[in-house]
């Protein structure tokens, strides 16, 4: 069985994020949608809240499922027997910074491969950043955040702005 997993912040999960999980769950058996812990970052959503978005945009996959990492990916992979990782590159700084990623996670683990996708035109202007700045001024986000997690998001902003 080939197994992959998408790692991310997903502060919050984006269409563009789900995009790639449904690209590879094309690809793959079976795909972990890996909900980090980033010590350089601070969320507007907590991980449980992170998590429970990326469980409601990924449920319409039989063959997704979201867990949260606290840990080094290359070991989260390692423990779930994944053969890649995959993720999303929307231009040439992503494709820089994923390649030293790819590197450092290969020295980890070498048996772990990274595929880098390329982000489909339509959303390579979408990033977390900027719906985070959209949910703080209440716009709408609907072209933004995949339709199974919208009423989570509603739900979970109510507090967060």
């Amino acid at each position: 069985m080939k197994i992959a997993v998408c790692p991310g912040s997903f502060d919050p999960i984006t269409v563009g994020h789900l995009d790639l999980v449904e690209r590879a769950a094309v690809i793959f058996d079976e795909v972990v949608l890996c909900v980090m812990v980033n010590a350089e970052k601070r969320p507007m959503f907590s991980l449980e809240e992170r998590l429970e978005l990326a469980r409601a945009a990924v449920a319409h996959l039989p063959n997704a499922r979201a867990e949260a990492c606290g840990g080094l990916l290359a070991a989260f992979a390692r423990d779930r027997g994944a053969c890649a990782l995959v993720k999303g590159v929307r231009g040439g700084a992503d494709f820089d910074w994923e390649t030293q990623m790819a590197q450092i996670n290969r020295d980890l683990c070498p048996t772990l491969d990274t595929i880098l996708l390329p982000a489909r035109p339509e959303h390579t202007h979408i990033s977390s950043t900027m719906v985070r700045e959209m949910l703080r001024y209440h716009q709408k986000l609907d072209a933004y955040i995949p339709s199974g997690a919208m009423s989570a998001l509603l739900r979970i902003r109510q507090g967060k702005v």
